[in-house]
């Protein structure tokens, strides 16, 4: 089955092409750069950028899998979470499709998204397993029972990992977006120059808080000099990246040991973050399980990854009618 995938739910304007949900024809992905300028994506701006590109991308999509439009077999679409009104370009041109093609729409979770993204390159990686979902909007710990059953173990309170990242990069004045820019320079820098708070709330909680890091950061950096922060710049990022991976870490393996889980899984964009995928490797040996992560492309948001969640749902008779709508909080479970 050949399916068309279409995601717009943030900054991203993104179109693929997926044979029987494993194998990509094409991945194209049109990442807005209108927003860096203000530290942080613009919903109006992100709206206008996905009508000006949807057209094009999802073209390049077809024409870099060599596939005619009319031998697609089914449309898949980010309904939700993510921003209402870039949401809604994708959903209304997924319907177009799918109702002037006659073939079936299927709308997909952005946060199933990604976990299918593993599946897309680790033909191997099985349920049960843990999946950390951490991106610029989202911090989810997810227990993945099986494909389309899923158990919320634990969430962000307040910041996500990937905003958190882009508020410490513009604290420190090294550009956006943030992620990146910080996993680059830490390599470099000392990550026990400063000891960071880590939140890990109440005993036994899997959720996530990131907001009292941030802060602490900038009060950080508001008490020191000039002269001291250019000398040690580097440093305050790699120790607030070593703050948040200890906790992401953490709760990871203590989550997949509490469900007896033998793989644990990363998803999203901070899951490019290469000190994350050191430490939660070396972490998992202890405890003889293996972790899992796609390639950088499949990290950050795509839509080969919506198309094989598409082709998942799609492969059970699931359709969704023409009166889905965009969902800006939707629930994975």
């Amino acid at each position: 089955m050949l399916v068309l995938g279409i995601e717009t739910s943030c900054d991203e304007t993104a179109a693929s092409v997926v044979r029987d949900g494993k194998t990509i024809l094409s991945n194209v992905v049109y990442s807005q750069v209108v927003h860096n300028k203000y530290w942080g994506v613009v919903p109006e701006l992100a709206s206008r950028e996905h009508m000006k590109t949807i057209v094009p991308i999802v073209r390049g999509a077809l024409g870099e899998a060599k596939v005619a439009l009319e031998k697609v077999d089914g449309v898949a679409v980010t309904y939700g979470p993510g921003l209402v009104g870039s949401l809604l370009i994708g959903l209304s041109f997924a319907k177009s499709l799918s109702y002037s093609l006659r073939i079936p729409l299927i709308g997909i979770n952005h946060i199933e998204g990604h976990i299918f993204a593993n599946f897309l390159e680790n033909l191997q990686l099985e349920p049960p397993f843990v999946c950390l979902v951490i991106s610029g909007g989202h911090s989810n710990l997810i227990y993945v029972a099986d494909k389309g059953e899923y158990e919320l173990l634990g969430r962000t309170r307040d910041d996500a990992a990937g905003e958190a990242f882009d508020k410490v990069a513009k604290v420190l004045d090294l550009g956006y977006p943030g992620g990146p820019i910080i996993d680059k320079v830490s390599k470099e820098g000392k990550a026990d120059f400063v000891r960071f708070p880590r939140a890990y709330l109440e005993e036994g909680s899997f959720d996530f808080s990131f907001s009292g890091l941030k802060t602490a950061v900038a009060i950080y950096v508001s008490r020191l000099s000039q002269e001291k922060l250019e000398r040690h710049r580097i440093d305050i990022a790699a120790s607030f990246q070593e703050a948040i991976v200890e906790v992401l870490v953490d709760k990871g393996i203590k989550a997949a040991l509490l469900k007896k889980a033998k793989n644990i899984a990363l998803a999203g964009g901070v899951a490019r973050n290469s000190r994350l995928r050191d430490r939660v490797e070396s972490e998992a040996k202890k405890h003889d399980l293996k972790v899992f992560y796609p390639s950088p492309i499949l990290c950050t948001d795509n839509a080969a990854m919506i198309a094989s969640a598409g082709d998942f749902r799609l492969s059970r008779g699931e359709r969704s009618s023409f009166d889905l709508n965009a969902i800006p909080y939707a629930k994975l479970c």
